[in-house]
């Protein structure tokens, strides 16, 4: 029998009973129980098992036997749903395992923010333009981008809509994972074409080069890569945020082999920043699906506040079950890091440590743009890694938005994107994200620091040198 307190009194809607921040308002609510139904009557997106598959990769991470890489959209579009995009994507997030994968001589953990992340929490609940104030866009699955009344009344309709995105975008993921398009011999090949001349791609290059003498040299040992699966495919998640509960519960299935409720909408959701008062809809429905769960801390956190979330989340302290996504900004990470982190060390839970170091760096630029300087992204995640260092407890991941565009939304990285540059390319709907060349720049600097790490663990260990007479 589970020893989740109150597990009797969960159920896939007893969110409803509690507050719930940064919900629609649906002006017509027989429409959405309609859509609600509906969704309840498709087939799952993501299976129980698959989950499980997760959960088990993610107790790596929490061991310090793996790293995790968490990724994608700031929010997906229905505008820019083509398969171009996703392989893009999908072929930026093969780069910078490898890169990792060879610096920290361990397994990555894939998981994309893509084939649900369509709702996001906003700041305000209103937009003004020139004198004119109209309900926030909040995603495509919840309103439209048009600065017009009609376009940001929520519609439950959109939900179906994010539903068929989701399921196409699933299964071409799957395809490219396993159908050849992941096999390692095509290292060389997932360099985007834009890339292609830019500082990176030299040392990119090189390590590709590194990969395929290996494989030779596996060849020429009688070893053949084609009859090895985990070269020649990988396993890819999918994660979103669980903002959208009646969605959310529509996906809410019973695990025939196990008889647990589980999210089938993705494998992994997560707990935002705003959303994450313990007595509230968002944690009591993520409490009782046995999904892995991520949980945002930000720079408001308290450390007896994340301890009491840890329980009600992760009550039996399993292993892989509870990512903490710290987004506290590159300026505040030193000071309020190492007091979250020392309080979870010393309760014993078992977690997996992620960085998030884009949603606290985020400003205006001068022109009026909201950008993310990619020096600040640097500097968040080098003082993740210190602070972790310091308190000899395992930096895990990192929680990126990023595409596999050519777009201009974050200043600086090897090309120097200025304030200027932003008007270039800059097509999010929502918030600045990583360019390729910006997040290949960046996985460089994990494999840095990951090899820095493996390599400061094996001075630990070695045994001292025998000294003459004793």
């Amino acid at each position: 029998m589970s020893t989740r307190p109150n597990a009797a009194k969960w159920s896939p809607d007893s969110w409803r009973s509690r507050p719930a921040l940064q919900m629609p308002d649906y002006p017509d609510r027989n429409a959405l129980a309609e859509v609600e139904a509906q969704l309840a009557s498709f087939p799952p997106l993501v299976f129980a098992g698959e989950a499980r598959n997760l959960k088990n990769a993610l107790a790596q991470v929490a061991a310090g036997e793996a790293f995790l890489l968490q990724g994608g959209d700031c929010a997906e579009s229905f505008a820019e749903h083509g398969a171009n995009n996703i392989r893009d994507f999908f072929r930026l997030f093969l780069q910078m395992s490898v890169v990792l994968t060879y610096a920290a001589a361990s397994p990555v953990v894939k998981i994309g923010r893509i084939a649900g992340q369509f709702a996001k929490p906003r700041t305000s609940p209103t937009e003004k333009r020139g004198g004119v104030e109209l309900p926030v866009y909040r995603g495509d699955i919840i309103n439209g981008t048009d600065f017009t009344a009609a376009a940001r009344v929520p519609d439950p309709r959109r939900q179906l809509e994010a539903y068929r995105q989701s399921a196409a975008t699933l299964n071409l993921l799957r395809a490219f994972a396993t159908g050849g398009y992941a096999n390692l011999s095509n290292a060389h090949q997932w360099m985007l074409s834009f890339v292609k001349d830019s500082p990176q791609s030299k040392r990119y290059a090189e390590l590709a080069n590194h990969i395929t003498e290996a494989l030779g040299f596996m060849r020429a040992c009688g070893v053949d890569p084609q009859s090895h699966n985990e070269l020649r495919t990988t396993d890819f998640f999918t994660s979103h945020e669980a903002l959208l509960l009646g969605y959310e519960q529509a996906f809410t299935r019973v695990d025939s082999t196990t008889g647990d409720w589980y999210c089938t909408s993705g494998h992994m959701v997560w707990i935002g920043d705003r959303t994450r008062q313990p007595d509230h809809a968002h944690v009591e429905y993520c409490r009782g699906i046995k999904n892995p769960l991520g949980l945002k801390t930000g720079p408001s956190q308290k450390p007896d506040e994340l301890l009491r979330l840890i329980d009600v989340l992760n009550p039996d302290n399993e292993p892989g079950r509870l990512t903490l996504i710290c987004r506290v900004g590159a300026d505040k990470a030193v000071d309020l890091l190492p007091q979250l982190v020392r309080a979870v060390k010393r309760e014993g839970h078992n977690v997996v440590w992620s960085c998030d170091p884009m949603h606290g760096n985020t400003i205006t630029s001068v022109s009026g743009y909201k950008t993310r300087p990619f020096d600040q992204i640097l500097k968040e995640v080098r003082a993740f890694f210190q602070v972790h260092a310091a308190e000899g407890t395992i930096a895990g991941g990192v929680h990126l938005e990023m595409t596999g565009q050519n777009v201009t939304e974050c200043t600086g990285g090897a090309r120097a994107i200025s304030d200027e540059d932003l008007n270039d390319r800059y097509h999010t709907v929502c918030d600045p994200r990583l360019n390729a060349e910006q997040s290949l720049d960046l996985a460089f600097l994990l494999a840095d620091l990951l090899k820095s790490e493996r390599q400061g663990k094996a001075n630990k260990t070695q045994p001292l040198p025998a000294v003459a007479g004793l």
